[in-house]
């Protein structure tokens, strides 16, 4: 509930005019705003701990603009996936205080145009089999990033050079979890898992030849993957990657009441 909003139930409730039981019903609803073609959720950083993302794909740039505008009217960070760059150009103007990725095609704006809070908790790392699988890994970062978490990246350590992988394997220590986006045969989830302690999430990318099937071949061998730790989310879904990492961090490394 914004401020606004918050003001005239109190000044209502003060001056009579509410009952207190409707006070506590109206402050206890559910909240949406019909923006028209689009319904946003409201009451999501509520139920689940963050506010509402934005598929930014086949969305025109009016429509976002309409959304990015009601989120930071709540004060709520905007992130919205799946952002071209013609569409970014467009909403940077109107948004000059928002952040564009071209690589992870991410679109980010901090509440009141104010500064990113660099304060970071927990530990996410985030690694890729080949620089191809780069634009996955990084809407993963950027969704980890989003949600305050801190996270460290290593590239281009894919199955064909294993000695990669065991020469940053310290760098595994402690962390909360991992973000493989693997595209190809889509084995390095499985390698990684056998190495580490902690949750690896694996991102089957559509990188590969004609037999990769856009991402499926992979999607299967990471499904069928003998690493007891590794779980698997779908096609090039780096947000869904980072987010869920993003959760786990969260849940370790819980915030104090009142912070």
């Amino acid at each position: 509930m914004n401020r606004s909003e918050l003001e005239r139930l109190t000044a209502q409730l003060l001056s009579g005019n509410l009952a207190q039981e409707d006070f506590i019903e109206q402050l206890a609803q559910p909240r949406s705003a019909a923006l028209g073609e689009t319904t946003l959720d409201l009451d999501r950083q509520r139920r689940c701990g963050f506010p509402e993302v934005v598929f930014g794909e086949g969305k025109t740039v009016a429509a976002l603009e309409k959304i990015f505008r009601r989120l930071l009217e709540e004060d709520m960070p905007v992130l919205a996936t799946r952002v071209s760059d013609e569409k970014a150009a467009a909403l940077t103007e109107m948004f000059p205080q928002g952040v564009y990725h071209l690589t992870a095609r991410t679109f980010r704006i901090a509440p009141h145009g104010s500064q990113a809070d660099l304060s970071r908790i927990g530990r996410v790392i985030v690694v890729t089999a080949g620089t191809s699988d780069l634009p996955v890994a990084e809407e993963a970062r950027e969704t980890l990033d989003w949600m305050g978490v801190a996270t460290e990246m290593l590239h281009d350590i894919g199955v064909a050079g294993p000695h990669r992988l065991l020469e940053k394997l310290h760098v595994f220590e402690d962390a909360d979890a991992a973000v493989v986006a693997a595209g190809m045969e889509g084995a390095l989830p499985s390698v990684v898992g056998g190495h580490v302690a902690c949750p690896v999430i694996a991102v089957p990318t559509s990188v590969g030849y004609g037999a990769s099937f856009g991402g499926v071949a992979a999607l299967l061998g990471m499904l069928n993957s003998c690493a007891a730790n590794v779980v698997v989310v779908n096609i090039d879904a780096g947000f869904k990657a980072g987010y869920v990492a993003g959760l786990i961090a969260h849940q370790r490394h819980p915030t104090p009441a009142g912070a």
